[in-house]
């Protein structure tokens, strides 16, 4: 599953940093594109605004087939708390400029991917089967503090294959 998450996350990296590359963060003084997977994450680091931020949460396998299939639940949080020349009063645009964003992103075809090995000491090794997901459900903006912030889920879905973990 590890290697599911992880083509999934450097997919969805690769075309927000497509659709958006000036939406940018900083972690450990390393500036990146703005999406984060919060397990890999100090929690100091995962809780910035105007950043994509991905928790894994369900999962479900599905073992009747020549290969189990799983399914994953992966809940895309974000907030903003608006432009401070603003006064932060277009936090509402800029809400649905990254709704927009992540919304053209899951949406891009194809809708999948080739699972990817990234832990290979030779780089990145492309294994067997893909990895495919659906539209997002956006749920209702809710305001916390300054910020407006929304979550969107997607169910993530890849076969196991043989020696995976």
């Amino acid at each position: 599953m590890q290697h599911a998450k992880d083509t999934f996350y450097i997919t969805l990296r690769d075309r927000i940093a497509a659709l958006n590359p000036a939406r940018l963060v900083v972690v450990r003084g390393v500036l990146r594109p703005g999406i984060l997977v919060e397990e890999n994450e100090l929690v100091s680091a995962y809780d910035q605004p105007d950043a994509f931020r991905l928790r894994w949460t369900d999962v479900k396998m599905d073992a009747q087939g020549a290969l189990p299939l799983v399914t994953m639940r992966c809940e895309i949080r974000y907030a903003t708390a608006g432009n401070a020349g603003n006064g932060g009063m277009d936090r509402g645009r800029l809400l649905a400029a990254m709704d927009a964003e992540l919304a053209a992103a899951l949406s891009q075809v194809p809708q999948r991917a080739v699972k990817t090995n990234y832990t290979a000491a030779s780089g990145p090794a492309a294994m067997q089967t893909n990895v495919f997901w659906n539209d997002a459900a956006f749920q209702s903006a809710q305001p916390k503090d300054e910020r407006l912030e929304r979550v969107a889920t997607v169910d993530v879905f890849c076969y196991q294959e043989a020696g995976e973990l």
